[in-house]
This record gives structure tokens, sequence and C-alpha cells, in this order.
């Protein structure tokens, strides 16, 4: 039912009941949304000049996006929204591993490698040992695993950033675990990186006080069939910026020690990086 004629008191209510969608999922959203924004429009009571900056922000945020890149994911991302809807949609049991963003650099027909492999095409970098475990809620391995792991490099860039620089698919590839759940590749130690903070979030970041980067990271989707994707990264908790990550990506039960180390069994020439972590995946609900 129609609520009569707009005033600033019945502004929210009178948007509302106009709306006609057959879709009731829409018909929820758009309720919300329309009652939200105009109480945060009633609080700020903005200036008429400061509306149309903010309607100036969003469109040139529209035009900053490309094929390639897009900027209202970013702006998801910094507000943590993101991260918000991820939590929402990824919530698991007891034990799980917890997920965090997918990122904007994932390829998807990264290589299928031999257990123990070097991702590291280039040899630039600090050595790294990765290895772990694959296991279920109730600490079993889980055979036959598929791991596709990704990083950027020594100095904050992932392949696909550098064509011509770095080698196709330097530092990305998918392993599958054996019967004991476990897995272990060659990298090297990743670095801090900004996000994009070249176009209108970037200057939104500055204005609010606010620094782009994101702390040193690998990312990893596990998948096995019966057990619900992962979609997380491990983090280095001595990186400086591991307490203020741009788009709000860290949990505490990502992070794990990069630990220097040798052995001269491992195949590494003299002093290497050594990170432990295990993957605990749970499984599909019938």
């Amino acid at each position: 039912m129609e609520q009569g004629f707009f005033t600033e008191a019945n502004s929210a209510e009178v948007v509302i009941s106009r709306n006609k969608a057959q879709d009731a999922r829409l018909a929820q959203v758009m309720a919300v949304i329309t009652r939200k924004l105009h109480e945060a429009v009633k609080e700020i009571e903005p200036t008429e000049a400061e509306w149309f900056q903010a309607i100036q922000f969003l469109t040139a945020t529209g035009h900053t996006c490309t094929d390639w890149r897009q900027e209202f994911i970013l702006l998801s991302d910094v507000l943590g929204v993101s991260m918000l809807v991820d939590a929402i949609n990824n919530r698991k049991p007891s034990g799980a591993s917890e997920s965090t963003v997918l990122g904007p650099f994932h390829v998807a027909d990264a290589p299928e490698l031999p257990m123990g492999a070097n991702i590291c095409l280039d040899q630039k970098g600090e050595p790294m040992r990765v290895h772990g475990r694959i296991l279920d809620t109730e600490g079993n391995p889980i055979p036959g695993a598929k791991i596709d792991v990704w990083q950027a490099n020594d100095e904050g860039f992932y392949d696909v950033q550098q064509k011509g620089i770095q080698p196709d698919f330097n530092l990305r590839g998918v392993f599958r675990t054996g019967a004991d759940g476990a897995y272990h590749f060659r990298g090297v130690k990743p670095k801090f990186y900004p996000i994009p903070d070249d176009g209108p979030v970037g200057k939104l970041l500055a204005a609010l006080g606010r620094h782009p980067y994101r702390p040193a990271h690998l990312h990893y989707i596990v998948e096995a069939p019966g057990f619900d994707r992962l979609v997380t990264h491990i983090f280095d908790p001595d990186d400086p910026y591991i307490r203020s990550d741009a788009v709000f990506g860290v949990k505490e039960s990502l992070m794990a020690k990069f630990r220097p180390t040798t052995d001269p069994a491992s195949g590494f020439e003299g002093q290497f990086l050594d990170l432990e972590f295990d993957f605990v995946l749970s499984r599909q609900k019938p």
C-alpha cells in the first residue's frame, strides 16, 4: 500500500511503498537498502554540494572500471564489505580453517605440478619451503585434495602484473595430495604490496589517512570431493602491515611463522625459510 506524498519524515516508507517487485528477494533487498540509505542521509545531513561530490565519486569509480580492473570491488574491499560477505557465506564448523577474500590475481589454468616442485621460475627471492597437511575436522588426512597456490614475488608483484618481466605462471601451481594428505612445494618469501591506489578508491583512502598496503601472504584454494571449497591465505605475522590490511583480510588463525632454517637433506643450499601450515576442510552438508 502506497504511503502518500514524500516528506522528510516518511521518505523511506514512501519510496518502498512504490516498489511492486515480483521477486521477493529483490523487494527485501531494496527495502533494506532504501531504509538504511535514508537513515544515513538524515544522520549526515549532507549539503547539496557534498551530495554531488558523492555522485561524482561514484561516477569516477565506474569510469575507472575496465575488463581487468573492478574499482567497485576495490571500494567494497576497503569498506570491509567484501570480507563481511565472505564471512557470512563461509561460516565454518569448529576446527575448520577460515576463509578470506580471493583477490584479483588468481589464474584459472595454472599448471599442475609434481609434489615438491619449485613454483619460482625465475629463481629470484629468498627461498622458502612450504608444507603441511590437508585434514578433515576429525584430524584425518584427505587424499586427492587439490591445492591451487599463488603468491606475489619478493618485490610485491604477481606474474600477471609484470608480463615480459616475470615468466608466465611464475609463483603459481596446482598440487594434489596423496594418501597421507600431505603437501609440500618450494616458493619464495612474498612481500607486502599496495592495492591499486591511482584511482578514486586510492584517493579516498588517502583522504581517510589510510595506507593501501596488504601484508605479505600466500593464496590458496583447497578443494576435495565431499568437502566445502576453501579460499584462504597464509599471512606472515611479522609483516609491518599485518594489523592494518587495507582490505581487512587478515585472520589470526591464518598466520604462520616464516622460520629461517638449514637442512642439507632438503635440497636447499644454505639457509631458507620454512613455512608449515595445515588446512582443515569442513564436510559438505547433505
